[in-house]
């Protein structure tokens, strides 16, 4: 796959959080216009490259390369401005704002909600109806599936060129499960290149292009999601389980 390919590259990359080294020389690749999935057991390093990734935890070794741009020592806002959208595990919903100052708030072009671009609204309103029907309600109210919907249709209010989330699909009913792979599919049809960190693996399954595994702060293995779904052996001694 040509350099130009990739939107996003971690080259050995170390993150230390206080006296622990959690990273231990990540290499990854997230080729555009695709969707990638980082898989591995709990305590891994997946959040923690994420949040390196985002500058949230500052890398203290190695490089993040973005669209060709070097942006391992940037600020948090600064990789925001870039077209970059990170949804947290914890969603990060202001529960005391109805669902319409949430989605206005992620709006950096508009003060107004009448600011705001109708047209990308409305296909947001198809994804996730549950954000329109509950656009005046305070989102501390909405159940967990309806808040992840409205964490994700915040973080895309705007175009973004990479969606980054971690865990969509924690805790959620089957059926809002499938709802958040139609959109996910539906995203990714419209050409934003997507990094999900993710435990269901039937999620995983439906929707991955690529994979990279984590074990002990690094990635172990790289590939095409296909080609694990269909290895059982490989799952086993990546995972410990059968997809």
């Amino acid at each position: 796959m040509p350099v130009n390919d990739h939107l996003l590259t971690l080259e050995g990359v170390h993150t230390h959080i206080g006296a622990y080294h959690i990273l231990h020389g990540v290499d990854l690749i997230i080729p555009r216009g695709q969707l990638t999935l980082l898989l591995g057991r709990n305590g891994v390093g997946k959040t923690t490259t994420l949040r390196t990734i985002m500058g949230l935890w500052q890398a203290s070794q190695g490089r993040v390369i973005f669209a060709g741009r070097d942006i391992t020592k940037l600020s948090t806002p600064q990789i925001a401005e870039l077209n970059i959208a990170y949804v947290p595990e914890n969603m990060g919903i202001f529960s005391d704002l109805t669902v319409k100052e949430n989605m206005l708030l992620a709006a950096r072009g508009a003060r107004r909600a009448s600011q705001m671009d109708e047209a990308r609204l409305m296909w947001i309103f198809l994804l996730f109806p549950a954000v329109k029907k509950f656009w005046g309600h305070p989102a501390g109210k909405l159940s967990g599936g309806q808040k992840q919907m409205l964490a994700v249709a915040r973080a895309i209010v705007e175009p973004r060129e990479l969606l980054i989330v971690d865990e969509p699909s924690k805790g959620l009913a089957p059926a809002i499960i499938n709802n958040m792979i139609d959109a996910f599919a539906q995203l990714k049809a419209s050409g934003v290149t997507i990094l999900l960190v993710e435990q269901n693996i039937n999620f995983a399954k439906r929707l991955g292009d690529t994979v990279a595994v984590m074990d002990n702060g690094r990635v172990v293995h790289a590939g095409s999601m296909k080609e694990l779904a269909e290895d059982a052996a490989l799952q086993q001694s990546l995972l410990g389980l059968a997809l």
